[in-house]
């Protein structure tokens, strides 16, 4: 069976992100709203906090703040691996593929919305019945649904006294969260409220409390005991700390058998700290926590490699890795293939914020979009050619050329390699 999700809610209206309410639909008045100024790192540290995934509804009216709100799902999107669910403001085909695109990985339709119906049927058609979604208030409504249930991978229930057994996966509203017990148990597969939306609100002792009542939840495991791990002689475990995107080595530190235990039972960094002879929950001073993402041990078993969410420096100097004093270097191409996109690309930016005089990147900025395009086509075009000659490295000259332009392109759109990176991976 499927482990049981902790899901936070929150609203979006164009650029703007609310905490949801359960009356937030009774009042919808901005001022009387309370705004999440950063939307991305809210969304980063509901993942960092053991949420299992996010609720987007879009209070957005018209197409110009709908189109905002999609914006801010997209940078959403790249600040957390959490699945989104989102909804709201659909009203065409169109809507639906923009969120899909922006990052949801399922899309909830109102039905108490005409017309909802017939379209989740063309959007199941397109994009797979398990991305579909329909959300419900009454009774009525949620019989409609489970008419549709060819056509849907599940509900999103605002009534928890709706929550019954149904052949659809579904997601409640809890008022309460002493009723998320009763929800998980009886029908549902996840649940969100209010008071998720609040900081700080302890989602992994909420997960321990329900796995400890028997319910299934998403909670860290180790499938290596302590027991099976050889530490030194004073009972330490040496942990390199690994940044989990770059792959930077940040710092080394040690556990105790203490250390390792709430690591895994929190999912943030704890070590033993040899000089002051205490438990050190990283960045419980500073605010510089880590939050697991990988445990891996060596091969002797005596040795852990952390990959790990690093907020802030690692480094109590200031410094993003600890290691950042060189002793020996020998001369060598220090260059990284897979940061020369990056480098090239920086340049760029540069150029588009302190223009130089005579700079062929400045060039094509002044000329415009038309120019650039132009540019795109003509170079996609050279490496057509190129590939029917026998040379391969006239292929290798042109495709250099034509990403220098896809690169200006990006720049002139207000996109970076990881957009384009995030959207491959997910591919």
């Amino acid at each position: 069976m499927k482990n049981r999700e902790l899901i936070v809610p929150f609203c979006l209206k164009g650029n703007l992100a609310i905490r949801y309410r359960r009356s937030i639909w009774e009042d919808m008045e901005n001022d009387q709203m309370e705004r999440i100024p950063d939307a991305a790192g809210y969304a980063a540290s509901c993942e960092n906090d053991g949420v299992d995934a996010l609720l987007i509804f879009d209070l957005s009216e018209g197409d110009a703040e709908h189109d905002q709100s999609i914006g801010l799902i997209k940078t959403i999107s790249r600040a957390t691996d959490l699945p989104i669910y989102g909804g709201g403001n659909i009203r065409r085909l169109e809507d639906v593929k923009k969120l899909i695109y922006a990052g949801c990985s399922k899309v909830f339709l109102n039905y108490a919305k005409e017309g909802n119906i017939e379209l989740t049927g063309e959007a199941a058609s397109r994009f797979g019945k398990e991305k579909m979604l329909a959300c419900v208030k009454t009774e009525e409504e949620q019989n409609t649904a489970l008419s549709s249930a060819a056509h849907l991978g599940g509900l999103v229930v605002l009534n928890e006294a709706l929550c019954k057994e149904t052949d659809l996966a579904s997601v409640y509203c809890a008022v309460q969260p002493a009723n998320v017990p009763v929800l998980l148990r009886h029908a549902a597969t996840g649940v969100f409220c209010e008071d998720f939306a609040q900081d700080g609100f302890a989602f992994m002792d909420m997960k321990y409390s329900l796995k400890e009542a028997g319910i299934a939840v998403n909670t860290y495991e180790s499938s290596l005991s302590w027991e099976d791990i050889k530490t030194g002689s004073d009972g330490l475990l040496p942990v390199v700390v690994q940044d989990y995107r770059t792959l930077e080595v940040l710092m080394v530190a040690y556990m105790n058998e203490e250390a390792y235990r709430t690591t895994v039972r929190t999912g943030r960094m704890t070590y033993w700290s040899r000089s002051r002879q205490e438990l050190w929950v990283k960045g419980m001073t500073s605010g510089h926590f880590q939050y697991v993402r990988e445990l891996v041990i060596d091969c002797d078993n005596d040795t852990l490699l952390a990959k790990v969410v690093q907020v802030g420096a690692a480094c109590h100097t200031g410094n993003r890795s600890c290691f950042y004093r060189p002793v020996l270097t020998k001369n060598y191409d220090s260059s990284n293939p897979m940061r020369v996109f990056e480098e090239v690309f920086s340049v760029i930016e540069d150029r588009k914020i302190h223009p130089k005089e005579g700079s062929y990147t400045n060039y094509l900025f002044n000329k415009g979009i038309d120019k650039i395009l132009k540019k795109v086509g003509e170079e996609a075009s050279e490496i057509i050619i190129a590939a029917k000659n026998p040379d391969p490295e006239e292929v290798v000259y042109e495709i250099s050329d034509f990403l220098y332009h896809v690169m200006v392109l990006m720049s002139e759109k207000g996109l970076t390699w990881e957009d384009i990176t995030e959207e491959l991976a997910k591919r």
